[in-house]
């Protein structure tokens, strides 16, 4: 069903796109683009993360389409200026990239720096410091090894018995739905518990993934790069109570501010869907000193303070697609309905 969902709404867009509606009309000021991963392909049928990784190749033609229909290009400084100033004639679009993973530097940083373009990047410090849990990719390894999975969901020990990818793939959006919704401690007895069963390291394993502090200061050193905070460990904040939240964020913004030596200016909520968070940590988030805060929920950024500057939509780009008629739908807007603010559209 979810595979005839997304045919039908790749199908919606495309149709969209020959009627040349994108070309001629266009709803709010400009899009702020959400990518997490940027490397070559990889092989194999089982690539549960698949969704969330774009090639280099996409990367550049997607940043020279961008320029090609007269987009400016900006930085989140610039993004929370337009979103509350007078339209203007260009519209703009944002790139930003989640989590500080490795191939940021390795495969995307290339080509932005070719292209030229300002980014914002939203790093969880705990992972540069070598201590973040990326639990989902110890599930990922275990799903990929195992056919014969046990693991403690609550307090009673599961089986699941797993033969071919397509089982694999349901398997692990099952278990990436329960462990998200847990809360943080109990995400990491449970991880803790499936890794150690099949021998999995799951803290080289984050490392590995991850940027270090010496990857991030030769990115923080480019004037074209924007430094966020995703907090500290990546949590569901929705999960949390409303002190360890509020300390999640303000801790991630004085870490990331001592180790850069600049204001941090700028929030990502982790996994930022509607489930993720909720209506007091946009509150929060301008407690703890932010001037924006993104989300993964879709949508376009209005202009004149129509939309909330610390509850702003992304288009969370599906690496599975690589069609540039439907990225050209999207950041115009009119697939979208109108953003409704969160709370005071600051």
């Amino acid at each position: 069903m979810a595979s005839n969902d997304r045919w039908l709404e790749r199908l919606r867009l495309e149709l969209t796109w020959f009627t040349g509606q994108a070309a001629l009309r266009s709803r709010g000021a400009g899009a702020i683009l959400r990518f997490a991963h940027v490397r070559p392909r990889r092989r194999g049928g089982f690539q549960p993360l698949r969704e969330s990784e774009i090639t280099p190749q996409f990367l550049d033609r997607a940043i020279r389409a961008l320029k090609r229909w007269n987009y400016d290009i900006l930085g989140m400084d610039e993004v929370c200026r337009r979103a509350v100033t007078l339209p203007e004639k260009r519209r703009f679009a944002a790139l930003t990239f989640d989590g500080a993973p490795k191939d940021l530097i390795t495969f995307a940083y290339p080509v932005l720096a070719r292209h030229a373009v300002p980014f914002t990047i939203y790093v969880p410090t705990a992972f540069p410091d070598g201590v973040g849990e990326a639990w989902w990719l110890g599930l990922e390894q275990v799903i990929a090894r195992e056919s014969r999975i046990s693991l403690m969901m609550g307090e009673k020990e599961q089986r699941f018995t797993v033969t071919d990818n397509a089982e694999k793939r349901a398997l692990f959006s099952h278990l990436e739905s329960w462990l998200r919704s847990l809360p943080p401690a109990d995400v990491s007895a449970a991880i803790a518990d499936l890794c150690t069963r099949y021998r999995i390291d799951l803290a080289r394993l984050s490392r590995e993934a991850s940027m270090d502090w010496e990857d991030l200061a030769k990115l923080a050193a480019d004037p074209l790069v924007t430094i966020g905070s995703a907090t500290v460990n990546y949590p569901v904040l929705a999960n949390m109570k409303d002190t360890a939240a509020l300390r999640e964020m303000t801790m991630g913004r004085v870490v990331a501010e001592a180790a850069f030596n600049r204001e941090i200016r700028h929030l990502a909520f982790p996994f930022g869907d509607r489930a993720s968070f909720r209506r007091s940590h946009v509150v929060m988030a301008e407690e703890a000193g932010f001037a924006s805060a993104v989300s993964t929920i879709p949508g376009i950024v209005d202009a004149e303070g129509r939309t909330n500057l610390r509850a702003l939509p992304r288009i969370s780009w599906d690496g599975r697609v690589r069609s540039l008629r439907m990225l050209r739908v999207l950041v115009s807007g009119i697939a979208f309905a109108p953003v409704k603010p969160t709370g005071r559209a600051a």
